[in-house]
């Protein structure tokens, strides 16, 4: 059986960015797609049960996936702003109401996509290690 760098060298399409990203949104790893990267509410898994990608990386690597939630978070703060004052005519006050509640609520339910969307970004750049590599070196 290929490696994933022989597959790649072949012209394999292993890591096409319409299956990674899916792949993230669906919070599945972003290698195999076999297991999901979470492991209960706020925990993500240290590694993949199939393929053992690493999720879990030194401190400072998902500085990332803090940045891409608060960039969404936003954006949807800005779009919902938009829609309300533009489509819907709300006053000012209530549109501010409307805002605070969604800059509470989202960030928390986009917490463990922020997560599978970083990993599967890095997975796309320069691929994921594997659980116990590191072990294997020394």
């Amino acid at each position: 059986m290929p490696t994933e760098e022989q597959s790649l060298k072949k012209g394999g399409n292993r890591r096409s960015i319409p299956t990674v990203l899916l792949r993230s949104l669906l919070l599945q790893c972003p290698a195999c797609g076999k297991s999901s990267i979470v492991m209960k509410a706020f925990r993500i898994r240290h590694h993949c049960s199939n393929c053992r990608a690493l999720f879990k990386r030194e401190d400072g690597f998902f500085v990332g996936a803090i940045l891409g939630n608060v960039l969404m978070t936003e954006f949807v703060i800005l779009v919902t702003c938009g829609v309300w004052l533009m489509l819907i005519g709300s006053n000012y006050e209530r549109v501010l109401v409307g805002l605070f509640i969604v800059a509470l609520i989202f960030p928390v339910a986009f917490y463990h996509h922020s997560w599978s969307f970083w990993l599967g970004f890095d997975y796309l750049i320069e691929g994921l290690p594997k659980y116990g590599e590191r072990d294997l070196r020394r």
